[in-house]
């Protein structure tokens, strides 16, 4: 829990605002999704509920759209979003620091991902511990929605992304590691039995996709058309890679992973398939331009030094 609920800001409205409704409304509005914005947090979805419903009387207006498929911001919501995201980051920021200077600890970098494979990798953050022992290291998952926000908004220091990564505003530094590719379908879907699947057979099958993603990023990963020109279909937007195994499983969609993926979702209902004719992805540090600091310079020097990890 980041914040105690006993502490307690004044709201300007004539009340106190809980620190830990706050926390709970910016979680909503980066999950979208009751159920695990209560599991995030370790929170019953009635405290969830509760917390959005008094900042909505509060305001007089809706902070999200919700129906009993979807959960959306409201333009209210995006700015309030917007506006308390650094406020909240400031003083956890700050109490964090706190933490880790009474452990002796000077400094952390902040590290969000995308590929699964945090264990794989265990040898760079080993690695980097090991050389800096006064600084901290976290890494945590990415969501699938508004994936460069993070590094944006300065929640993460460093994303391990797969290239090309085409910001102005942004550094690539030193690949991790490489990947190849396979497609996911549920077991009784009819390519299930199929030793690999080629890409032009993508267009018979919708995929999933993900809010937010800037179109040549997307393409990247999935194309928008096969080699001879048909469209590939995306429905089902997702905000995390479980919801995209679970709509596979239910056969909604298919859907292609790199391929470490494998290691950590055992599931009986899914088949991976080769696709042999899609590029193998390449995952690198990337970080916003004007926020390099000694950290991120010396994680970039570890990376090098160990080189690339090969699947």
């Amino acid at each position: 829990m980041l914040f105690d609920n006993r502490w307690i800001i004044d709201g300007g409205l004539g009340e106190p605002v809980e620190l830990r409704d706050i926390e709970i409304f910016l979680v909503l509005a980066e999950e979208l999704h009751f159920g695990r914005t209560a599991e995030r947090l370790h929170v019953s979805q009635a405290r969830v509920s509760q917390a959005v419903k008094k900042q909505e009387r509060r305001i007089g207006a809706e902070l999200f759209s919700r129906t009993s498929r979807t959960v959306r911001l409201t333009e209210i919501g995006r700015q309030l979003r917007d506006d308390l995201q650094p406020i909240h980051a400031g003083l956890h920021q700050s109490l964090e620091r706190a933490k880790l200077a009474a452990r002796g600890i000077t400094a952390q970098l902040r590290i969000s991902m995308l590929p699964f494979n945090v264990v794989d990798l265990h040898p760079y953050w080993k690695e980097f511990r090991t050389r800096y022992p006064q600084w901290g290291l976290q890494i945590r998952q990415t969501p699938l929605t508004d994936v460069f926000g993070q590094l944006r908004s300065g929640a993460m220091d460093v994303l391990v992304a797969w290239l090309p990564v085409d910001e102005a505003d942004f550094t690539v530094g030193p690949t991790l590691c490489t990947d190849s590719r396979i497609l996911a379908v549920a077991a009784d879907h009819s390519l299930a039995g199929r030793d690999s699947v080629p890409l032009e057979l993508f267009a018979d099958f919708p995929h999933g996709t993900a809010l937010g993603l800037p179109d040549y990023w997307e393409d990247s990963y999935l194309p928008f058309h096969t080699p001879h020109g048909r469209t590939i279909e995306r429905i089902s937007p997702a905000d995390t890679s479980d919801d995209l195994i679970n709509m596979v499983g239910m056969g909604e969609i298919i859907h292609s992973f790199p391929s470490n993926v494998t290691r950590y979702w055992g599931m009986s209902n899914i088949r991976w398939l080769p696709v042999p004719d899609l590029p193998t992805m390449t995952f690198a540090l990337v970080w916003r331009t004007e926020s390099e600091n000694d950290l991120i310079r010396a994680l970039a020097d570890t990376v090098r030094d160990l080189g690339v990890f090969r699947f």
